[in-house]
């Protein structure tokens, strides 16, 4: 049984320390979120009201924190991971944020003699839950191989991606992937409706043809067309609309700052601002089919 205390414990934090309590490791969490914090002791998880309580005599600590910042606050603020973890405790933070800050923050746990991981995930709160979540890890070999045990228990893949920060270099990257086929695949199923073709019928075939994908499989945005996609449970979000907005953001901002041209992505990031705009933000990303075929939330 390790002792691993886990900082941020909300719709993806939580089910991730839920599942390393199954395990039988002793999990103490930290998240200033009252609602966050009764149901993470629902799952076994002791709840601490500082990150030094949550931290302290621990072997490893895990981050799943909103964005830049407040990844760096938490482990370079007073009072942070930096100054009250164990010597020699291994550093994972899952969130998903810009590069820079990912490099900055490894780069101040060097200086205090940790090791820092960054692995950012894939699969959403049904992943998290399911300990089904992928891994891309940046960082030192040695410290991936020491956390390999813990993600083996949160999610069911991890790949080491080189060094600091290429984690969230991958996560960006997948993410902008995913966006734009959902994209592609909202577009041609409208033409193909609009057209006479069924969507079903459009859906046997490309399933089988060029125009295969994993978003088309998996997260159809056409109701009836795949019976677990969020589409079929009023676009309820397994990935919501705003993550996929902030992680556009991030490749757009990864792509500026490496003098990249990514058209297709900068697109992909404009049309996700205007569905969130729109006031599909709380929504499964997938609700972009709807935005395209001009609706509305209330339609």
């Amino acid at each position: 049984m390790a002792e691993i205390g886990f900082i941020g414990l909300g719709n993806m934090g939580g089910p991730m320390a839920a599942n390393l309590v199954g395990a039988g490791h002793r999990v103490t969490g930290f998240d200033p979120s009252d609602t966050a914090q009764a149901r993470a002791r629902d799952h076994g998880i002791a709840v601490a009201q500082r990150i030094a309580e949550a931290v302290r005599g621990v072997q490893t600590v895990v981050t799943m924190l909103p964005a830049g910042p407040q990844v760096r606050e938490v482990y370079t603020g007073s009072g942070g991971v930096l100054d009250t973890a164990p010597a020699q405790c291994l550093l994972v933070d899952c969130s998903t944020i810009d590069v820079d800050s990912a490099r900055a923050v490894h780069a101040a746990a060097q200086d205090r003699g940790y090791a820092l991981l960054d692995a950012p995930v894939s699969g959403g709160v049904a992943g998290a839950e399911a300990g089904q979540l992928t891994f891309m890890v940046g960082g030192d070999p040695d410290a991936f191989d020491c956390a390999k045990a813990l993600f083996d228990i949160m999610g069911k893949a991890a790949v080491h991606a080189g060094p600091a920060g290429n984690g969230q270099v991958a996560k960006a990257c997948n993410n902008m992937i995913l966006g734009i086929s959902m994209l592609a695949i909202s577009e041609a199923f409208t033409l193909a409706e609009r057209q006479g073709l069924e969507p079903e019928k459009l859906f046997e075939i490309s399933s089988q043809a060029s125009g295969s994908c994993w978003a088309m499989l998996n997260h159809n945005p056409v109701p009836g067309v795949v019976e677990t996609a969020a589409a079929n449970r009023n676009y309820e979000p397994g990935f919501s609309a705003d993550m996929m907005w902030k992680d556009l953001k991030l490749a757009q901002d990864a792509a500026m700052r490496a003098g990249v041209s990514t058209p297709m992505g900068a697109n992909a990031q404009a049309l996700y601002a205007a569905l969130v705009n729109a006031g599909w933000g709380g929504k499964d990303y997938s609700a972009i089919y709807r935005l395209l075929r001009g609706e509305t939330p209330e339609s």
